[in-house]
């Protein structure tokens, strides 16, 4: 299937310019490109398996969303990382999507495809991004389309490289940026002491000392480690990967 282009009067509208920026960093075993702006149906939205809803600069009403189709789906599914979600995967894409427009996206959430279209409204621009397939579609919402000003002379976007098509599966998360966090240990206190502290008191956590220090991504534990000083800052020494097939 070739995905189709956009008309050369629709090129330097604010919707495809949006779209021209989430296709470059859209996870996908194949090259992603944007095809032509249109209304959003619930027949558009057959073709797609999930969604995720992006709030940009606080508001409720200036919306971007992404419906996401079944191959990022399934990858994220065969995922041996845990705590990584379609949101996450596609956070990237969508703030780059919402630059383009000239706003902040605030944090992607996942949401189903039939709560995304009642979201968005009636009124919602889609614009397909297509690779073999259907591979997700940017959403825009009415307000947030009517807000922004188009420019009177766009910066054309440059053309995504080509990149290679391998096979299908996780490897397309590859370029996904995730947070990680390192804890050292927890404690539970009522509330009297806690608003009692002041500088100095020391807190007992329920970690011995020496004890290895728990590795998360997104509140997930995936490995444990030595905290090490490099150069002025701290950092870990990974010293076990936990299999979380096993837990």
């Amino acid at each position: 299937m070739t995905a189709p282009a956009f008309a050369p009067t629709d090129a330097g509208t604010p919707a495809a310019r949006a779209a021209a920026r989430a296709a470059e960093l859209l996870p996908s075993s194949t090259p992603v490109e944007p095809g032509v702006a249109q209304a959003l149906t619930p027949d558009l939205a057959q073709a797609f398996a999930a969604g995720v809803l992006v709030p940009t600069g606080g508001s409720a009403t200036h919306l971007l969303g992404l419906l996401v189709g079944h191959e990022l789906v399934d990858a994220m599914a065969a995922s041996p990382t845990p705590g990584l979600t379609v949101a996450a995967a596609t956070q990237p894409a969508v703030d780059a999507a919402a630059a383009a427009l000239g706003r902040s996206a605030d944090a992607a959430q996942d949401i189903g495809v039939a709560d995304l279209l009642g979201i968005m409204g009636p009124g919602a621009t889609a614009v397909p991004l297509q690779g073999l397939g259907p591979v997700a579609a940017l959403l825009i919402s009415e307000d947030l389309l009517a807000a922004v000003v188009p420019a009177a002379a766009p910066t054309p976007t440059p053309a995504p490289a080509a990149r290679p098509a391998t096979g299908r599966g996780i490897e397309l998360l590859h370029g996904v940026d995730m947070e990680l966090t390192v804890e050292l240990g927890r404690t539970r206190m009522a509330v009297r002491d806690l608003l009692s502290l002041a500088p100095g008191d020391v807190l007992e956590l329920d970690r011995a000392a020496g004890s290895p220090a728990d590795l998360l991504v997104n509140g997930r534990l995936i490995a444990r480690g030595e905290v090490v000083v490099v150069g002025e800052e701290f950092g870990l020494r990974v010293t076990q990967i936990i299999d979380s097939r096993a837990s």
